[in-house]
C-alpha cells in the first residue's frame, strides 16, 4: 500500500503536467534560500554507482553570461540554416531561450572520470553518469516547479566553447544549461506546441517483446 494518499498521487500528476520549459522570464531576483533549498533535491537523486557526477557551476559574472549568450546566438543561426521553406520561417520566430532575462542560471556538468562509485554501472554503460545528471535535474525541475518557480533548459550551444570559456576541466561534459525564475505566465500547453512546431503525443509507443 502507498503511503501517499490519492490527492498527492494526484498533484504530483498535475505536477508534471505543468512542468513545461519556461523561456519567459519575469526579471525579479530569485531569494537564494529558496534555491538552495531547489537545489538540495540533487542531494537526493539517484546516480550509477552512487557516483553523484553532477557538477554545477552558477553562471553570474557578465562576462560568464555573455559568453554564454553569444556561444547561443552563433550556435542558433547555425541551426537556423538547417531549415528551409516554412519550417525555417517559423524556426526564426521561436523564442529559444530566457538567457537574457532569467536571473538564475546553471550550466550542469557531468564529472566523466570521476572516482565515485568505482565505476559501478558505468563500465559497460559509461553514458549512465549522464543518464545520472538528468535524473536529478528532472528532480531539481519539478520541485522547483512545485515552489512556482520555471526553469528552462537551452540545449543550442557549443559544449566545448562553453566548457572552455568557464575554464573547467576537459573531463566536465556538459548535459544542460538551465534558466531559472519567475515565469511571466503559467501554462500546461508546451510553447513549441502552441507555436505549432510539434504537437505532444496522445499515447505511449510501447512494444511488447
Amino acid at each position: 500500500m502507498s503511503r501517499f494518499s490519492s490527492d498527492f498521487q494526484s498533484g504530483l500528476i498535475d505536477l508534471m503536467r505543468w512542468r513545461r520549459d519556461v523561456r519567459r522570464f519575469r526579471t525579479d531576483p530569485v531569494d537564494e534560500a529558496l534555491l538552495t533549498q531547489c537545489l538540495d533535491t540533487f542531494l537526493l537523486a539517484p546516480s550509477v554507482g552512487l557516483s553523484e557526477p553532477w557538477r554545477l557551476v552558477r553562471i553570474e559574472s557578465d562576462t560568464a553570461r555573455a559568453a554564454a549568450l553569444d556561444n547561443f546566438r552563433e550556435m542558433n543561426a547555425q541551426a537556423l540554416d538547417g531549415y528551409s521553406g516554412d519550417k525555417a520561417k517559423l524556426y526564426s520566430t521561436l523564442k529559444l531561450t530566457g538567457m537574457q532575462e532569467a536571473p538564475v542560471q546553471l550550466a550542469v556538468f557531468c564529472d566523466t572520470a570521476t572516482a565515485k562509485g568505482a565505476g559501478l554501472g558505468a563500465l559497460t554503460m559509461p553514458e549512465m553518469r549522464q543518464y545520472s545528471v538528468v535524473a536529478a535535474i528532472t528532480q531539481f525541475w519539478l520541485y522547483a516547479r512545485a515552489q512556482g518557480l520555471g526553469v528552462g533548459w537551452v540545449s543550442i550551444l557549443d559544449p566545448a566553447r562553453l566548457r572552455r570559456d568557464l575554464d573547467l576541466p576537459d573531463d566536465w561534459s556538459l548535459v544542460a544549461y538551465l534558466c531559472v525564475g519567475w515565469p511571466e505566465a503559467a501554462s500546461d500547453t508546451p510553447e513549441l506546441e502552441q507555436a505549432g512546431w510539434e504537437d505532444r503525443r496522445g499515447s505511449l509507443p510501447l512494444e511488447v517483446r
